[in-house]
């Protein structure tokens, strides 16, 4: 990794780290040590003006606070950094809830299941229907193929009856298809010949494993909407209805077409069904709460973008540990690494 730096700064980024103050990720639950071995990298081999360790799932959650349009001009407090973070990118999905800028290391949710199973589920689909797809390119081609025609449906029958709808034109007694069957081309990067592959059911079922995972996976079988729940439920009562409020999307796999939208009914219908068993026990109407799921321009590389507008607020320099401050107290000043000051 410290080689990987090494070419990063001076081969990519071709400045002086003496000069500038860096920001670096770390995934949550990070364990302490990683955080010293780290700073230790950065100040002694580097000998960096300032350095500071930012949570992944935090800075997704900054990055829709500050890349939203709506946002942009509302006063940036505190307490507003409380919301929930679906990260979903390639190998892994995690559904953190983060309170005031901390994540809620207790509730954080692991699900087996992301974009390269998407990806291997499109490719078998295609295989088992006979298409031409050669073995050099095949999963370059399901990613584009998923990358293009995926989306999330609102009903997976009613989907299949739309694709199985043919008409019958009386003038000429022909059958037409469905337009929902895509065609895609491809050129093959050997022999440079051109061929069409058809996309067809994959374009829904691929993207509806977070919602029914058991099309995918043997043996996981709730769905995203279940995880989200039981993770904000597991949270401290009185966070609870903020994280409801600010579902953050974060990672390629949340990219799908209306996929905020199919997310947002599923856990409503879940906070909605607990709130009625809640009246009628209690004979109390509680006070609705209202889920609601955000996508944004930037949701493909939130972590990336609010480390960057992080870097560029005021209030940055006063968050990041010096140089100075390593001299005197050592690599255990980023063991704790606050994203704002105090008094901000």
């Amino acid at each position: 990794m410290e080689k990987f730096w090494h070419r990063a700064i001076y081969s990519q980024l071709r400045c002086e780290p003496e000069e500038h103050r860096f920001i670096l990720t770390e995934p949550p639950m990070n364990t302490p040590e990683n955080r010293e071995q780290m700073a230790e990298i950065m100040f002694e081999t580097f000998n960096v003006k300032g350095l500071f360790i930012g949570v992944q799932a935090t800075l997704a959650l900054y990055a829709q606070i500050y890349g939203g349009s709506e946002s942009d001009s509302k006063t940036m407090q505190k307490g507003d950094l409380t919301g929930t973070v679906i990260d979903s990118g390639d190998g892994v999905t995690h559904v953190f809830p983060i309170s005031d800028g901390f994540v809620i290391g207790s509730c954080v949710k692991h699900i087996p299941l992301a974009g390269k199973d998407i990806t291997k589920f499109f490719l078998q689909q295609m295989r088992d229907r006979g298409e031409p797809i050669p073995a050099d390119d095949a999963m370059d081609i399901a990613q584009k193929i998923k990358e293009r025609y995926g989306y999330v449906c609102k009903d997976v029958v009613q989907e299949y009856k739309r694709f199985d709808a043919k008409t019958l034109n009386e003038a000429t007694g022909k059958i037409t298809q469905s337009n929902k069957i895509k065609k895609y081309t491809h050129k093959n990067t050997m022999t440079g010949a051109t061929f069409d592959i058809d996309v067809a059911y994959e374009q829904f079922l691929g993207p509806e494993m977070f919602f029914h995972p058991e099309f995918i996976h043997a043996d996981w079988r709730a769905p995203l909407d279940e995880i989200v729940d039981n993770s904000i439920q597991s949270c401290p009562i009185d966070t609870r209805r903020k994280l409801y409020e600010n579902i953050v999307l974060s990672g390629g796999s949340t990219l799908f077409k209306d996929f905020d939208t199919r997310l947002g009914k599923g856990v409503q219908k879940r906070v909605d069904d607990r709130l009625k068993q809640y009246e009628s026990v209690s004979g109390k109407a509680p006070q609705p709460i209202q889920v609601k799921v955000s996508q944004n321009m930037v949701q493909s590389f939130a972590v990336w973008f609010g480390g960057s507008v992080l870097g560029s607020q005021p209030h940055f320099q006063k968050v990041c540990h010096s140089r100075r401050d390593y001299e005197e107290r050592g690599p255990s000043i980023c063991r704790h690494n606050p994203l704002f000051p105090q008094g901000f």
